[in-house]
């Protein structure tokens, strides 16, 4: 089992991403925020929940768009089955999930027992906009990629 250690940096090779995260709590209404809007390329990461490659479902959210145009997670959709996406933990080991299917959900029927549920492994849940948008209400749902643990990497030099 791993120590706990924060994730530093998120990548999926596959859309050439590589992003920081930022640590995200619940809000007042028990809500994961987004990351702040002024950074569109920012991760956010439930630090209540499990670190990268810890026991349970972890949980990363990022946006789709700002006002700016697309953002960290405007490419989850092109992700398939088998796809890696790859946590940098402060201790510098990485932490390599697979993944295993994507879903969209409506807002008013998200199922958070589906999304974040522990299955008695070690997962990773993305999180981001999706649906339709409306000015004033928003997008109308959420695009989920579900993901487990296939590796964890040792630190090639030096933690950052």
């Amino acid at each position: 089992m791993l120590p706990r250690s924060r994730a530093a940096r998120l990548a999926i090779p596959y859309l050439d991403l590589d992003a920081p995260v930022m640590d995200l709590r619940l809000d007042s209404r028990r809500r994961l925020p987004a990351p702040p809007e002024d950074d569109p390329h920012l991760v956010g990461w439930y630090a209540d929940g499990p670190s990268p490659g810890g026991p349970g479902t972890a949980v990363a959210v990022g946006h789709l768009d700002t006002d700016t145009g697309p953002a960290v997670f405007s490419g989850l959709s092109e992700l398939g089955k088998g796809r890696r996406i790859e946590i940098r933990r402060a201790d510098g080991r990485t932490a390599v999930y697979t993944v295993d299917r994507i879903k969209s959900y409506e807002k008013s029927h998200f199922p958070d027992r589906e999304v974040y549920g522990d299955r008695g492994r070690p997962e990773l849940r993305l999180i981001t906009c999706g649906g339709t948008f409306d000015r004033r209400a928003g997008y109308s749902g959420n695009l989920v990629v579900f993901a487990h643990l296939t590796q964890i990497r040792e630190p090639t030099g030096p933690p950052r």
